[in-house]
């Protein structure tokens, strides 16, 4: 299971000699006094690590690249106590390789007006400290996130926590592995792309490995394994009784167990943190991985069908991102449209393999023929999604740059029994309206392959892609047209002239 518990970011404060050890003194206190409080909030999901005052060239270079070399450290917050002169900053930003998140606050909520002096003055200067350290950073042109407020207010607090997410799952993105068995499913554009530029760009590796790997680390799991396996099977979800001991479909369901199990040794053996396969190379195996995949998919992986190795990676890391909230990431396509004037919505699900973290009720284990692949039948998982806020969000090569395609949609309950569509069902309804929004994601090229979320926000996924450095497109309640085919070439002329 993901944990980012043992994640830390580092509170850095800024400030300069000039104004002597007393109050360097009360700027230190004052840091340590804000880093316990962020250390024991219940919105930041990380550790929050004090750093001594940065007060001179050397200081802010050390500290920024012993960051860098820190393996738990996943970003830095930084903080102008009091004036801190900006070219000070320009060696240790620009070695800077950790996300940056730029806290504007000051220590004291209210200004004391009777006893207000020269010296508290002095002290509490980040009202323009802060401006000075904002100009260098945007003179660098560095990306970060800026939070602004009260450090002791919730609202703060939880804009830091959302990001520290953010961070983690970005820090999970460098040096991961992802699997793919198999090549990309023939003549398909979106899901494939440049696999060199992507870990230039993202950190993560994606390597082919032939399917023959795989289906001899699964001819090797011993039978007591699958039994115990199957026992969890049984606990865990309402099983067709032809799947049940003695049912004729008892070996079909032993087959998928076995499946998982060595599909799972393969990644841990490996240190994947995510894989996809396709339907068309899978030459040696009886069934497609259904059960399996979702299963491990609710341990953490990430996953993509058909060779999509970007929607795997993405999948990863908003389950990263998401570990601990209510709701869940999941691997998603957008499949069918229920076209009713009135309320017209997306059906999305997969031929087999989507999470049941997404399950609104216990999902149900069960045997059906598939119409592609030519295998045996496999063994799935059924169910129906929940209702309530969400996004989908795709990830594309476009060449020149890869883009991020973020829309807000709202998840809803389905009401019909739908008897023979034996697959998980999730279903929602696309902001601002069905038109708009189906009408942006084509212009922009989004992918019919999705990441869908139950508790990551659009602005997480804005700081995700300013952390990568990437395009991010959003379609939400704000959206017209008119405005967005202009924000298309403007980015369009934006990101060429970065090509040169």
């Amino acid at each position: 299971m993901i944990d980012i518990s043992k994640k830390e970011v580092w509170f850095i404060t800024g400030s300069q000699h000039l104004y002597g050890p007393e109050t360097l003194q009360q700027v230190a206190q004052n840091a340590k006094t804000i880093t316990k409080a962020f250390e024991e909030s219940k919105d930041i999901p990380v550790r929050v690590v004090y750093k001594p005052t940065v007060k001179t060239t050397e200081e802010v270079y050390e500290t920024l690249t012993a960051a860098n070399q820190t393996k738990d450290c996943i970003g830095v917050i930084t903080w102008m106590h009091t004036f801190s002169p900006a070219k000070m900053w320009i060696r240790g930003l620009t070695a800077l390789q950790k996300p940056l998140l730029h806290l504007h606050t000051q220590y004291n909520r209210d200004i004391p007006w009777d006893t207000i002096d020269m010296d508290f003055m002095n002290l509490n200067q980040a009202a323009h400290g802060d401006r000075e350290f904002g100009f260098i950073v945007s003179r660098l042109r560095k990306n970060r996130k800026v939070v602004v407020g009260h450090w002791a207010e919730a609202s703060v607090q939880q804009k830091i926590g959302a990001w520290t997410r953010v961070a983690a799952g970005w820090d999970d993105w460098q040096g991961a592995k992802f699997a793919r068995f198999g090549d990309n499913m023939r003549f398909v554009a979106v899901t494939d792309g440049d696999k060199v530029e992507a870990e230039t760009q993202f950190g993560f590796s994606v390597n082919t490995f032939g399917i023959g790997d795989l289906v001899a680390q699964i001819s090797e799991i011993p039978k007591a394994a699958i039994e115990t396996l199957i026992q969890e099977y049984e606990a865990s979800y309402d099983m067709a009784p032809s799947l049940l001991k003695g049912g004729q479909h008892r070996a079909s369901l032993e087959e998928a167990a076995r499946i998982e199990l060595g599909l799972e040794k393969f990644l841990v053996a490996g240190g994947f943190k995510g894989f996809t396969d396709t339907f068309e190379d899978l030459h040696g195996m009886k069934q497609l991985p259904g059960i399996a995949v979702q299963r491990l998919m609710q341990k953490g992986y990430g996953f993509a069908g058909e060779g999509d190795w970007k929607t795997a990676a993405l999948v990863r890391a908003l389950k990263v991102m998401g570990t601990g909230l209510q709701g869940g990431n999941a691997f998603m396509e957008d499949y069918t449209y229920h076209l009713d004037p009135k309320e017209p919505r997306i059906l999305g699900s997969h031929m087999l393999e989507v999470d049941p973290v997404l399950a609104a009720d216990k999902p149900s284990c069960e045997i059906h023929p598939l119409g592609i692949g030519g295998k045996e039948d496999p063994v799935r998982l059924v169910f129906n999604g929940k209702a309530g806020q969400s996004l989908v969000a795709a990830l594309m090569d476009f060449g020149n740059r890869f883009r991020l395609v973020i829309n807000k949609t709202e998840g809803e309950t389905i009401t019909k029994k739908l008897p023979k569509l034996p697959v998980a069902r999730i279903m929602w309804k696309p902001l601002p309206d069905f038109e708009t929004a189906t009408t942006a994601w084509i212009l922009a090229g989004g992918a019919h392959h999705t990441c869908y979320s139950e508790n990551i926000s659009v602005e997480q996924l804005e700081d995700f892609a300013d952390i990568a450095q990437i395009e991010a497109l959003v379609i939400d309640e704000n959206t017209n047209l008119r405005d967005f085919k202009n924000t298309l070439r403007t980015n369009e002329a934006y990101f060429a002239s970065k090509n040169f």
